[in-house]
C-alpha cells in the first residue's frame, strides 16, 4: 500500500524534523555526502521528500510519490517528478549515481527498486542507500514505537545491513563500504559526529554500492 498519502498531509511537519534537530540532520547529511564523495553524475535521489539529503549531496534530480514533499523539494532547486523507485522515469545506463535516504523501508517491493537502479546507472555507476539498521539500538527502539502505532514508523519496515547487503547483491551491485552516525539516542542530547564504520551500534548508516561494468 502506497504511504504517499502519509507524507502529502505530513510534509510541513516532516521537514521540519531537520530544522528541530539541526545537529542529528548535520550528522546524517555529513555521511550522505561522504558517502557520494567522487560519485559519477548525474544523480538522482529517489524518494527525495523534501530535498534535504538531494541539496546537500548535489543531486540535481528527485523522484518521490508525494506531490507535497515534491513541492519542498522544488524550492530547494531540485528538479523532481512523481514516480516509485520500483519504477524509475529515465532511461537505461543514464545516472551515474542514485541516492536513496530512509524510503527503501517505505517501498512496496525494495528488490524491485534495486533492479531498477541496476538497470538505470551506468557502469560503474554509484548507488548510495542509507537506513536506520534494523538491529540498531535506535532501530530496535523505533521498533517499539512503530507497534505502538506511530505516524511514520509504523508504515516502515525496518531492514538490517545483512539483508540490505544480499539485496544489493542478488541484483548484480558489489558491496564498497559501509559507513554510519548517530550514537545516541532520541532522549539524549545531540553532539556532532564524523562518519564512522559500521559497529552495529549507530543508528544511521550508509551502504555504497557499485554497478558492474
Amino acid at each position: 500500500m502506497s504511504t504517499a498519502w502519509l507524507f502529502d498531509s505530513r510534509a510541513v511537519e516532516y521537514d521540519s524534523w531537520y530544522t528541530r534537530h539541526r545537529i542529528t540532520a548535520e550528522n546524517e547529511a555529513r555521511l550522505v555526502v561522504d558517502m557520494l564523495r567522487d560519485a559519477p553524475t548525474p544523480c538522482m535521489e529517489v524518494g527525495v521528500g523534501s530535498g534535504f539529503f538531494a541539496q546537500r549531496a548535489g543531486c540535481v534530480f528527485g523522484i518521490d510519490p508525494s506531490l507535497e514533499m515534491l513541492r519542498i523539494a522544488l524550492d530547494r532547486g531540485i528538479e523532481v517528478a512523481v514516480a516509485r523507485g520500483e519504477a524509475l522515469p529515465v532511461r537505461s545506463l543514464s545516472l551515474g549515481s542514485i541516492l536513496v535516504v530512509v524510503s527503501i523501508c517505505f517501498m512496496n517491493d525494495p528488490h524491485r527498486m534495486m533492479e531498477e537502479a541496476y538497470r538505470a546507472l551506468k557502469p560503474g555507476g554509484v548507488m548510495v542507500i542509507c537506513i536506520v539498521p534494523k538491529e540498531s539500538p535506535l532501530g530496535r527502539y523505533y521498533s517499539t514505537l512503530a507497534d505502538k502505532g506511530h505516524p511514520y514508523y509504523s508504515h516502515a519496515r525496518f531492514i538490517s545491513i545483512a539483508s540490505l547487503v544480499e539485496m544489493a547483491r542478488e541484483a548484480g551491485f558489489t558491496v564498497d563500504s559501509i559507513k554510519a552516525t548517530i550514537t545516541y539516542m532520541p532522549w539524549e542530547r545531540e553532539r556532532p559526529e564524523e562518519p564512522r564504520d559500521y559497529t552495529g551500534k549507530e543508528g544511521f548508516a550508509c551502504i555504497r554500492l557499485i554497478r558492474g561494468e
